[in-house]
């Protein structure tokens, strides 16, 4: 088995609001992965004292620790614990009602020698490849359904963040668990878990460079830190050439690939300019 993860920061002058961690236990073939994508709030309005990072840190680590402990859990039952043990901690000193309290979309997966667990939730992605060399890409398309002008207004998009018709995040609340899009592969139909924060995931969702297949086979023969690489070629390329993604050229990105079982690897795609 193998098992990497990258992530850089969108800016320097900002911390790294994603958040990534890989288990494997000291016995049996099962393992962990966690992604999560911090939401970034408007400055100063979230209600809360310790920002973004120490929330994404803190559900990080509770969601590794109990997908590792709790076998008896679904990874929704997860979540919703984790989710609560991250409140509990902030509830004292925070607003945990306010709209934008920190929060974060999440994708993770959970296998051990009979199934593959998978869990999005919100604009990050979970890829299952099976030994076929196809991609199966599980994704949360809510976000997506927003009309763009609605998402343009930050006081219209709130007004559907964590709301009935709208779209939801990990946050305060455990119940946005059964919200999630959950679901369960056979061991053997998988041959590796790839977890992507939608910065990683641009290579795919805004540039268009290669489909879901073609990014496993990046991860695959250059690994998350070669995918990064090339996403930040193609932001960089594209400020250049005065490009129509430049409201906001670098995003927090993260990647987490797991190989569960060897196999035949397809080419990866060729390099793109460095920009």
């Amino acid at each position: 088995m193998r098992m990497e993860a990258a992530t850089l920061p969108g800016s320097p002058e900002r911390p790294n609001e994603d958040w990534v961690a890989a288990a494997l236990p000291a016995l049996g073939a099962g393992g962990t992965v966690v992604v999560l994508d911090g939401v970034t709030p408007p400055a100063g309005e979230d209600g809360c004292v310790h920002g973004v990072p120490w929330f994404t840190a803190r559900l990080g680590g509770a969601l590794t620790e109990l997908s590792a402990s709790r076998r008896d859990l679904t990874l929704a039952g997860i979540l919703s614990l984790a989710i609560r043990r991250t409140a509990d901690a902030h509830r004292n000193t925070c607003d945990l009602s306010h709209v934008r309290t920190p929060q974060a979309t999440v994708a993770m997966a959970r296998w051990d020698e009979e199934v593959v667990e998978h869990l999005v939730l919100s604009d990050a992605a979970l890829l299952l490849a099976a030994p076929d060399g196809s991609v199966r890409a599980v994704l949360d398309d809510r976000l997506d359904r927003v009309p763009a002008e609605t998402r343009r207004s930050l006081a219209a998009t709130d007004r559907l963040r964590n709301a009935e018709g709208g779209f939801f995040t990990a946050a305060a609340d455990p119940a946005v668990a059964a919200r999630a899009v959950t679901g369960t592969s056979p061991r053997p139909a998988v041959r590796a878990v790839a977890a992507l924060s939608d910065g990683a995931g641009r290579w795919v969702e805004l540039f268009g460079a290669g489909d879901w297949a073609d990014l496993c086979a990046v991860l695959d023969r250059e690994g998350p830190h070669g995918l990064l690489r090339r996403v930040r070629a193609l932001e960089t390329a594209d400020r250049t050439a005065g490009g129509t993604h430049r409201w906001k050229v670098h995003d927090d990105a993260t990647a987490a690939y797991a190989v569960l079982s060897e196999g035949p690897a397809r080419p990866a795609p060729g390099r793109q300019a460095e920009g």
